[in-house]
Formats: structure tokens, C-alpha cells, sequence
């Protein structure tokens, strides 16, 4: 399995695309595949709400399993995406794109977070 290059990842497997101080935040293809079909996505944290790394800011439901989503990285919610709202299948469908999760406005770092190689060797060991 292939992670792209240009992303950080967590050990919970959430991914963090780096633009600036802005962090978009989704689920990687691994947790997807492990998840199946994902039902529900539901975010605990609004616009304008602040999240510590490590922490949830919502949960995402599939046929196997209620998980919770965490920040990767301490700060501002400044962007929820509401389209999985009415589409939580995108998640299955484009877990890198479209199923993006929130925009955090970084106030903390991003030390802790993994490098494509990283994470691959992450995966490999919890397979």
C-alpha cells in the first residue's frame, strides 16, 4: 500500500496535509481498508473550536466499527468539510481528497507527526 508523499501521518492513521500554518486532516486508505464501509461521519468539533494533538474531534461509523478521529496537531478548526454530512461514502471512495476532514490553523507542532516511510513502516508492523 502506497501513502502519498507530501503528507504527514499519525499512528492513529489520520493524514495532514502541511500549507503553511493551515493543516487539512483526513483518514489514510489504511484506516479505510480496515474500517470497510464507512456509514457516518460525525465532527465534535465546529468552526472556530480549538483541539489538542491527540485528542478527538469526532468520530467516523462504518458496518465494523464506531472509531474516533484525533487531531494530529494542536489549534483552530477553521474549516469542516460538510459534504460528508450527505456522502460519508466519499471517505471509501477518496480518503486523500474529497473526504478530507477539518482545516486546523496550527498552534502547536508537528514533531510528533510521521513521513510517508515512516508510517509505511507503522502499518507494517501493526498488519
Amino acid at each position: 500500500m502506497d501513502f502519498p508523499a507530501g503528507l504527514k501521518y499519525t499512528k492513529d492513521h489520520e493524514w495532514a496535509k502541511v500549507e503553511g500554518n493551515r493543516i487539512t486532516v483526513g483518514i489514510t486508505a489504511f484506516a479505510v481498508e480496515q474500517l470497510g464501509d464507512i456509514t457516518l461521519v460525525t465532527f465534535d468539533a465546529k468552526v472556530g473550536d480549538t483541539v489538542e494533538a491527540g485528542k478527538t474531534f469526532g468520530t467516523i461509523e462504518s458496518v465494523k466499527t464506531l472509531s474516533d478521529l484525533f487531531a494530529p496537531i494542536a489549534g483552530k478548526i477553521v474549516e469542516v468539510n460538510e459534504d460528508l454530512d450527505g456522502k460519508p461514502e466519499l471517505v471509501n471512495e477518496d480518503p486523500y481528497g474529497k473526504a478530507w476532514m477539518v482545516v486546523i490553523e496550527a498552534s502547536g507542532s508537528l514533531d510528533g507527526l510521521l513521513d510517508p516511510a515512516a508510517y509505511a513502516e507503522h502499518v507494517k508492523a501493526s498488519s
